[in-house]
């Protein structure tokens, strides 16, 4: 029998609310279409949605209880608290002391980053492991609703957790990094993501650096000492000890040497001054200095780095995030590099370079639009054009933004563009054929997982298929 995770009673006393029969349940859900029998079911309120009108559907499907700030069905197992999106709130704050209270051991480390924060999560969540059991976020669950259900999750024999940490605007980080409570905070890089609400690269710094303010006494901030705007990072973590990663000779964990190919890397590195060697499954610079990201974390939560090296080599890519999809289309091999979850400019060119690595007929890249650069955006795609070029023999785009691209290009380069992912989408699925290397790539708003949905239901049913990240999560 699995064993509860929260009990009425616990629900009670963490929320505030009143409960109106005694349950329990065994996990945590905000969504019927993921719901498993026995979760509490949490009836949030977003925009043009309202979950009190799945209350029933989701104790039809077997949800042992649900959180709701409004009327239920009657007779149903109800927890009513003042407000849904408060009431997870103060549950992830129980569950963060609880897990806390639960051994002095337990460890909480948490990343923020403009690129790579995802992938490092699951890199965290895989070299930890090698030392217990490791609850982490599902998918980028990284804002205001995703960071409490992440904590509310966690499994009660849980020796580590992973929390992504992610923003949109100014003042959103340091609040989520206070519930949080990390005994270690990594801060992957900084990039010209959501410049466009922030304004300035350096106030993308100053939100990221806001992780620091959740650390507990005698917590740990990992930094990136390449980052020209690691001075900026330093200071505001001045309070606390810091841990460099990078390529720096100065640095605490340090890229020693790359050789990339097109599925990898094979890097060495010292960590703290001991010689280790990995080989990742997942091919860019951009990866090899997340994973040094990753053993830099395992290193401050008081952990042998090099220990975790060989689960690491276990790592590989998730959907959206530089998964490698080998298909079959037309009966001929293709290789999808689904990228669609998020794109700015450090990513944009990151994904180019690994499409560049590719051994393929055709390296066809496919470009959504990335939002959230304010006044720089028209300027930010066309400046993508010679990074384009050097790798992609072909180039389709869509949406507003990415026309200037497409215009900055060469002829012998232009496919076609679009006004949306969904027109884009159906052309690409005849446009594919054997033997293409396909990027797709755009922020989350531009859709494109629509383009990787087309290209999948175009290859042979034998293909493997892994469902991308829901929407509505920080980039």
């Amino acid at each position: 029998m699995t064993r509860a995770l929260w009990t009425s009673a616990d629900l009670a006393e963490a929320t505030g609310g009143a409960v109106s029969r005694v349950f329990a349940a065994t996990g945590v859900s905000i969504d019927t279409r993921t719901l498993a029998p026995g979760d509490l079911f949490v009836a949030l309120v977003g925009e043009g949605r309202d979950g009190h009108a799945f209350v029933a559907d989701a104790l039809a499907k077997g949800a042992a209880g649900a959180m709701v700030h409004g009327q239920g069905p009657d007779g149903a197992p109800l927890l009513t608290v003042d407000d849904t999106l408060a009431g997870l709130g103060r549950l992830g704050g129980f569950a963060r002391e609880r897990f806390g209270n639960a051994s002095p051991a337990n460890r909480l480390i948490a990343v923020t980053g403009s690129v790579g924060k995802t992938t490092t999560k699951e890199m965290l969540r895989t070299a930890l492991s090698a030392f217990g059991a490791t609850h982490a976020a599902v998918a980028s669950y990284n804002n205001h609703w995703g960071l409490p259900l992440t904590l509310a999750r966690t499994p009660l024999d849980a020796r580590f957790c992973v929390a992504e940490i992610g923003m949109n605007h100014p003042g959103e980080i340091a609040p989520l990094a206070r519930l949080a409570q990390p005994h270690a905070a990594v801060i992957t890089t900084i990039a010209a993501a959501h410049i466009g609400h922030l304004g300035s690269i350096e106030a993308i710094a100053d939100e990221k650096a806001g992780i620091v303010q959740g650390l507990v006494p005698g917590g740990v901030a990992v930094l990136p000492l390449d980052s020209p705007l690691f001075p900026r990072l330093a200071a505001a973590a001045a309070a606390h000890a810091v841990l460099t990663f990078g390529a720096d000779t100065a640095a605490d964990m340090r890229l020693l040497a790359l050789e990339g190919d097109a599925e990898g890397s094979h890097l060495r590195l010292s960590l703290r001054g001991r010689d280790a060697v990995l080989r990742l499954h997942a091919p860019g610079r951009h990866m090899a200095m997340n994973a040094l990201a990753a053993l830099a974390g395992v290193a401050a939560l008081g952990l042998d780095p090099v220990r975790a090296v060989p689960a690491l080599e276990a790592f590989r890519p998730v959907a959206g995030r530089g998964m490698r999809r080998a298909l079959t289309v037309r009966g001929a091999p293709v290789l999808l590099l689904d990228e669609s979850y998020n794109g700015n400019g450090a990513s944009m060119r990151a994904a180019l370079d690994v499409l560049r690595l590719q051994p393929a007929a055709r390296r066809i890249a496919v470009l959504g639009d990335m939002l959230e650069l304010g006044e720089a955006g028209p300027a930010e795609h066309a400046a993508l054009a010679d990074s384009v070029a050097a790798s992609a023999d072909l180039v389709f785009t869509c949406g507003p933004l990415m026309r200037h691209l497409f215009d900055a290009l060469p002829e012998a380069l232009r496919g076609a563009h679009e006004p949306d992912s969904t027109q884009l989408a159906s052309l690409i699925a005849q446009v594919v054929d054997g033997g293409d290397a396909v990027l797709v790539k755009g922020s989350l708003g531009s859709r494109m997982k629509r383009v990787v949905d087309a290209i999948l239901a175009a290859a042979a049913p034998a293909a493997a298929y892994a469902a991308g990240p829901a929407d509505g999560k920080t980039d």
